[in-house]
């Protein structure tokens, strides 16, 4: 595994370009791919990482460049974008991992790319913080993936951080979980994740949130569920107590939020599989107001 492109250059992303520019340079040619916007943007104001500027290879749409491995990164309100983005670059050799949040986004690559291996995968760890085009990251996380030999094989040699669960779908949904009820009640609420978990009364209405999500999981065909409440709040007591959820960042910073991918998709799906989920379509319509506020 030689080739590799990132797409999306927010706190994720340039941590794992970090990663893959730094420590293995040399083991692999890693390109970030950007749009001719994003390109001269990057070429006057440089990414920052922990205060450090990032020089990295850019790539564009429309150059010759044979991925082995493409990581997508972006917001999910990016994906459309992205996954017209790498075409050019896609062969039934190219492995695809996407780290977005959300439950949908392999399906929509898979359905554009059915020669790619699309593996479920998303990124766990402390949050980030973005200022412009500036993130601070403290290097606590690792992606989450199903397995695939040589990918482990690239990543235990360029010292990247990685889990392959028993049971990918669980994880999926368990970080679905944790986005549903820590992101969009920390956006609504203005909390920390210390606020959060040390509040008894905000644990009492997280399970609840929970159980609506567990109630539609099951009728999705998710095992394990009966964990599922026990092991998204030692998730969230795992969190550092100053730090703040990505939502709260970007309701604070006056940004779209990702809240079509979490409270409406639970909507969505309650819709399909006839289950009610009104504590997901109160938290929608908060998230909402509060993107219309900041308009």
């Amino acid at each position: 595994m030689k080739n590799v492109i990132i797409c999306g250059l927010g706190a994720v992303g340039m941590t794992y370009a970090s990663k893959l520019g730094g420590k293995s340079r040399g083991k692999c040619n890693l390109k970030i791919l950007v749009n001719e916007e994003r390109l001269e943007r990057y070429s006057k104001n440089k990414p920052v990482l922990n205060g450090v500027e990032q020089d990295f290879n850019y790539i564009l749409p429309d150059d010759n460049f044979d991925a082995d491995l493409i990581i997508i990164a972006t917001k999910s309100s990016g994906l459309d974008s992205a996954v017209k983005m790498i075409k050019n670059f896609v062969s039934s050799k190219t492995i695809i991992l996407s780290l977005l949040n959300g439950i949908s986004s392999e399906e929509v690559i898979r359905s554009a790319y059915p020669e790619a291996k699309v593996l479920k995968s998303y990124f766990i760890g402390h949050s980030a913080v973005r200022v412009g085009n500036s993130v601070t990251q403290d290097g606590v996380g690792e992606i989450v993936m199903e397995r695939d030999d040589g990918l482990i094989k690239f990543f235990n040699d360029a010292g990247v951080g990685y889990a392959v669960p028993d049971d990918i779908d669980y994880s999926m949904w368990l970080k679905f979980t944790m986005n549903i009820f820590s992101n969009q009640t920390s956006a609504v609420l203005n909390m920390t994740f210390g606020e959060m978990k040390h509040n008894r009364a905000f644990i009492d209405f997280a399970k609840k949130i929970i159980a609506e999500v567990r109630s539609v999981a099951e009728l999705k065909g998710i095992n394990r569920l009966e964990n599922l409440e026990k092991d998204a709040l030692n998730a969230l007591s795992r969190m550092c107590d100053e730090g703040k959820t990505s939502m709260h960042q970007d309701i604070l910073a006056g940004r779209k939020t990702e809240v079509d991918i979490f409270a409406g998709e639970m909507i969505k799906l309650g819709r399909e599989l006839g289950v009610p989920v009104p504590y997901n379509q109160v938290l929608y319509d908060m998230v909402k107001i509060k993107e219309a506020a900041n308009e």
